[in-house]
């Protein structure tokens, strides 16, 4: 009787833990943070990810090894990672590689300790493009096999593409590339008053004009007290390094209402440059702009629900 009264008992306590165990992994995980610290939004975040590609860059310089094929960046304040178009297991140092090769990823503390990096001009248009929930999300536009258009209410799309100028002409990793406004968009205010415009801020009466414009530019200079040098390191996809003077990423940006259709209209666009389309046009990249503030980034699969236009 007694034993069969244990059993009963050790029966009972078991079934209660199992039951204890069920409710425990039943019970919902802490959730991820939906909103961006400060650390994120601000300009810090852009140092960190200026940082980041500088080291990178430096890095594959030293090594000898051609940069991976990244087309975005995403940044928190706990690590800095890279998505690439072409999975990479193989990562450098102080790089960790996850998802198979396809993302690398550093603390933003290893960056600090490591050797200062090399000018990133490689990646000189990566710029911001939004938030994914408390992720910084950056996106190189010279990755795009075209144009980049962005549709969508018009004040959202204005707004996205003056916040992206801004970055490119103030911000740390855009430091030695080249802007032009084509078209009614040089004189529309696209720029704000404070935003340092140097001579790296461009406009042009047509995309043609636009594009013979940087195709006949002299030497970059940097801005007075950069610490780049004149003498610009591009590596180029599949090939060894390349020194090349005088040609430093360029981003032109354009109305849909006067993207030109006719064939061959942009051969002038040169490999490294990017193209922006405010509105509907035939694009390598096709983003839609959400009255909510959401970016929808087409084929590139990023969820942004906050475009960087809505982050001032």
């Amino acid at each position: 009787m007694i034993w069969y009264v244990l059993a009963v008992v050790l029966g009972l306590a078991l079934i209660g833990a199992v039951a204890a165990l069920v409710v425990t992994e039943r019970r919902p995980r802490p959730p991820r943070p939906v909103a961006a610290s400060a650390a994120v939004v601000g300009r810090e975040a852009l140092d960190v990810v200026d940082a980041g590609l500088r080291r990178l860059t430096g890095e594959c310089l030293r090594s000898g090894r051609s940069l991976p094929d990244t087309y975005a960046v995403v940044y928190s304040e706990e690590r800095l990672g890279l998505l690439l178009a072409g999975a990479e297991e193989d990562a450098l140092a102080p790089w960790t590689a996850e998802a198979d090769g396809e993302r690398w990823t550093v603390s933003p503390d290893a960056l600090r300790r490591g050797p200062e990096g090399e000018p990133a001009v490689p990646y000189a248009l990566t710029v911001t493009v939004g938030l994914d929930g408390a992720d910084r999300v950056l996106v190189d536009l010279s990755r795009a096999a075209g144009p980049v258009s962005v549709a969508g209410p018009d004040e959202e799309v204005r707004g996205l593409a003056r916040a992206v100028v801004t970055e490119v002409l103030s911000g740390p990793v855009g430091t030695l590339a080249e802007v032009t406004l084509v078209g009614s968009l040089a004189g529309e205010g696209l720029v704000a008053a404070d935003v340092p415009r140097a001579s790296r801020l461009h406009t042009a009466a047509s995309l043609e004009e636009a594009f013979a414009g940087a195709a006949s530019a002299g030497p970059v200079e940097p801005e007075p007290g950069s610490p780049d040098v004149t003498q610009i390191f591009r590596l180029i996809e599949g090939s060894s390094r390349t020194a090349v003077q005088g040609e430093a990423p360029h981003l032109f940006v354009v109305d849909a209402s006067q993207f030109p259709r006719r064939e061959g209209a942009l051969a002038g666009l040169r490999r490294g440059d990017a193209l922006l389309v405010l509105g509907d046009a035939p694009a390598g990249w096709r983003w839609r702009a959400g009255a909510d503030g959401s970016l929808d980034t087409g084929p590139l699969g990023l969820q942004i629900t906050r475009h960087v236009g809505r982050l001032a």
